[in-house]
């Protein structure tokens, strides 16, 4: 009976086929958008994951504040070897680890004569698998940053600071001590801009950072953990809060800030001094970003509810054009004993039948657009740059969200369509036979 009805609607569809392209086009089109929407949001939220996973953050940070008076922070951890020996065997969940410093620093340009606040961290570039990977360079090579008093910088600060590669740079930070220090370092590569991140972040190699800060040997900022599935970051985090408490360690409370951002607000206002563990994810440290996610999916949202509203218009006026048109065609099938539950039912088929061709033709074009976006690889202006963490446009879909927007609207324009089915479902034979059109 099924098959009766498909072959029915698609036969109806057929022969009507300026209305069924019109209104099919108009749906594909809709669908289209929803696709590269969904890309759009997608691509950002990956992009912005793999920059700050890298830059910034592990999927879960045992990092660390020590106070050698009441108002005097730094962002470190004092052997943390032993705090490594804390927490191993207790994350199965883990890929790989890496050891970073961090810091602050004011850098001034010998040559180009410009200066400007930087975030530095201190990285051994040997064991860093992910990070070539995610930052592309404009000029000179990561190799160099495994030399001592050498750093990266980006496109934005060579500018503000009037530095190639090759020139000097002297970092000047406060101690732990809270003595100021000096470092002379050698800008050996210039990396692309990756949005947000790269207006204030540089790399340093992890010796340069420890001369910096007069660090002692054992010394550190971070431990950046790499889960096999950042899903698992937040459940990992709450376990390792309990593994180094039990072990005798201080350990802060959760707190969905950036680390910068607690020691500036919190760590040096609290009454405490010595050693405090801090355990976040990295969606913590990037708390600060998350308003440019909300801001575009709440406009996706927008979007996406005023193209259903013009899909449901739409269907629902071309049906009830095609019932006006087949008045009299209803009034005979039932007067040949057709139920009012299987003319309802015809035209439901037809509506999810065209809904459904639309929408996979829709699907395709959509994301044969975004392979097309991706495979041009589009410079965007630099101020988009810091909402797409990203120097072009990358679009990201996948087959998944491929199909549930298909789904989705195939099942709007079937709702659509079912007062206008009703209401043929309802007409009386004698009446719609001797209908005029």
């Amino acid at each position: 009976m099924l098959w009766l009805d498909l072959l029915l609607a698609a036969r109806n569809l057929v022969a009507h086929r300026k209305r069924t392209l019109f209104l099919g086009s108009a749906i594909a089109a809709v669908t289209g958008l929803l696709v590269l929407l969904g890309g759009l949001t997608q691509g950002i939220q990956e992009t912005m994951l793999r920059s700050a996973t890298t830059l910034m953050t592990g999927h879960v940070n045992v990092g660390g504040f020590f106070k050698v008076t009441l108002g005097m922070a730094a962002p470190l951890i004092t052997e943390y070897e032993k705090v490594l020996q804390a927490i191993s065997g207790n994350v199965p969940e883990l890929d790989y680890r890496v050891v970073r410093g961090r810091g602050f620093a004011k850098g001034v340009a010998e040559a180009g004569g410009g200066a400007m606040d930087l975030i530095l961290g201190g990285l051994d570039i040997v064991n860093e698998p992910g990070f070539a990977q995610v930052v592309r360079l404009r000029e000179g090579s990561l190799e160099g940053l495994a030399r001592p008093k050498t750093i990266l910088l980006f496109e934005e600060q060579r500018e503000r600071l009037g530095v190639r590669v090759g020139d000097s740079l002297t970092l000047s930070a406060p101690t732990s001590r809270g003595l100021n220090n000096t470092v002379d370092v050698e800008v050996v590569a210039v990396g692309r801009n990756v949005g947000l991140l790269s207006s204030w972040s540089a790399f340093v190699s992890e010796a340069t950072l420890q001369e910096l800060y007069q660090l002692r040997p054992g010394s550190s900022g971070v431990i950046q953990l790499y889960l096999k599935d950042e899903d698992e970051a937040r459940p990992v985090a709450e376990r390792l809060r309990g593994v180094l408490a039990e072990a005798g360690y201080r350990v802060m409370d959760a707190d969905a800030q950036p680390y910068f951002m607690k020691l500036i607000d919190k760590v040096n206002k609290e009454d405490w001094t010595g050693q405090k563990l801090d355990v976040s994810t990295w969606e913590d440290e990037m708390s600060f970003m998350s308003w440019i996610l909300q801001a575009l999916s709440a406009l996706s949202t927008l979007l996406i509810a005023i193209l259903a509203v013009i899909v449901v218009v739409g269907m629902t006026n071309t049906m009830w054009i095609a019932i006006r048109e087949r008045t009299r065609e209803i009034g005979t099938l039932r007067a040949i004993g057709m139920q009012r539950r299987r003319v309802l039912v015809l035209f439901l088929v037809e509506a999810a039948l065209l809904g459904l061709a639309g929408t996979l033709a829709g699907a395709l074009l959509g994301g044969l657009l975004a392979a097309l976006v991706n495979l041009l690889a589009l410079r965007v202006p630099e101020a988009v740059q810091v909402f797409l963490m990203n120097d072009h446009l990358w679009l990201s879909v996948h087959p998944g969200a491929m199909l549930e927007a298909v789904l989705a609207l195939t099942l709007v324009t079937t709702l659509a369509a079912v007062y206008p089915a009703v209401r043929a479902a309802r007409l009386q034979p004698v009446t719609a036979m001797h209908h005029v059109g």
